[in-house]
């Protein structure tokens, strides 16, 4: 009998542990999952939950990332990326902004190197997350892959902009979200979910465009990424691979003023969303107007980098279109990268003086 009692004492108290281990583990699932509530809603702008213990798998679930692409090894975002990143930002306060590098590894501490004044500005902001690119990685389960194990990237001549085409293909296709160029500037949300940017009537970009994770078009475009590989024609793993994709189910016509078309419930959003100014025309960008554009009708700006191939920069005090736009949409990269760098220069100029 008292032997029994023991047993039935030993037995209550290890259902009380596991009902206590149950508990617990019951409140640390609770809390994991709040945090990632807060972080897909307003935990950008209200809870600054730590950004260093979170993997580019976790912030890509969440699903509606803008993502930006640097394919050099360069690791100091110029003046134009930082600008691009930051409007993103700002554009889109509750949505992850990421930027992957490639110059950057697993052992790249972020929070601790300082000496890149882009990089600690951007790496400040409670959205923007900047992440090892990792090509091979991205382009497991994708048509990619077998493409990247086979192909010479030394003796690829465009294998900075061909390797980029790709790699924002596998992103969307795998987590969804809005891709963009690193030269593009945000001036007002995109509604769209599934949209391709026309750069002129019949002509797709493929320096901004949005969908779904797991989009049919997406991976049909990976797949005639694979089949018709050509790195010596400039754009035919880009813009032209967008173009003949669309064209293959849809049948493309001009655009009549302002609108829109539509087609395999993919948007082909107007020129003026995006390329209000077309590229012959990109010097504008760094000249002075009478009267400054208040591109109402676009969602971002492509400053048309590679036609630039940086011979114009922004400079504090010109007065040109793009100062402006810095001025408004990047404000913290303007004072930061625009107006101090300068303001050294001067001092560093006076000292050798």
């Amino acid at each position: 009998h008292t032997c029994l009692r023991h047993d039935s004492k030993g037995q209550r108290k290890a259902r009380m542990m596991k009902k206590i281990q149950i508990c617990l583990c019951f409140f640390f699932v609770s809390g994991i999952l709040y945090e990632i509530s807060l972080l897909s809603g307003c935990i950008f702008s209200c809870i600054p939950l730590s950004k260093h213990f979170l993997t580019p798998e976790q912030v890509l679930s969440l699903g509606k990332s803008i993502i930006f692409l640097e394919t050099t090894e360069r690791l100091e975002p110029p003046p134009l990326v930082s600008c691009s990143v930051e409007s993103a930002a700002r554009i889109y306060p509750d949505r992850p902004v990421i930027l992957f590098m490639k110059g950057l590894n697993n052992e790249t501490a972020l929070d601790s190197d300082f000496s890149y004044t882009a990089f600690s500005l951007l790496s400040s902001m409670n959205n923007v997350f900047i992440f090892p690119l990792q090509m091979e990685t991205l382009f497991k389960d994708t048509p990619l892959l077998q493409w990247y194990n086979q192909v010479n990237p030394e003796q690829e001549k465009n294998w900075v902009h061909i390797s980029s085409d790709a790699s924002r293909l596998a992103l969307i296709w795998k987590y969804g979200g809005i891709y963009m160029d690193t030269d593009v500037i945000s001036i007002r949300p995109i509604p769209e979910a599934s949209f391709l940017a026309a750069q002129k009537s019949q002509f797709s970009s493929n320096g901004i465009f949005g969908f779904p994770s797991y989009h049919r078009f997406i991976w049909d475009c990976m797949k005639n990424f694979v089949l018709k590989y050509n790195g010596e024609i400039w754009g035919n793993q880009g813009p032209l691979l967008m173009t003949r994709m669309l064209k293959a189910i849809c049948n493309l016509t001009d655009f009549v003023g302002l609108e829109d078309h539509s087609c395999q419930n993919i948007s082909f959003l107007n020129p003026e969303r995006f390329y209000p100014i077309p590229y012959p025309a990109w010097r504008k960008y760094y000249e002075v107007w009478d009267k400054s554009p208040n591109f109402s009708h676009s969602y971002a700006l492509h400053l048309w980098n590679f036609m630039n191939r940086n011979r114009k920069v922004v400079v504090a005090g010109s007065n040109t279109l793009a100062e402006k736009l810095y001025k408004t949409y990047c404000p913290t990269t303007y004072s930061h990268l625009i107006q101090r760098a300068e303001e050294r220069d001067f001092s560093q100029y006076k000292d050798f003086a």
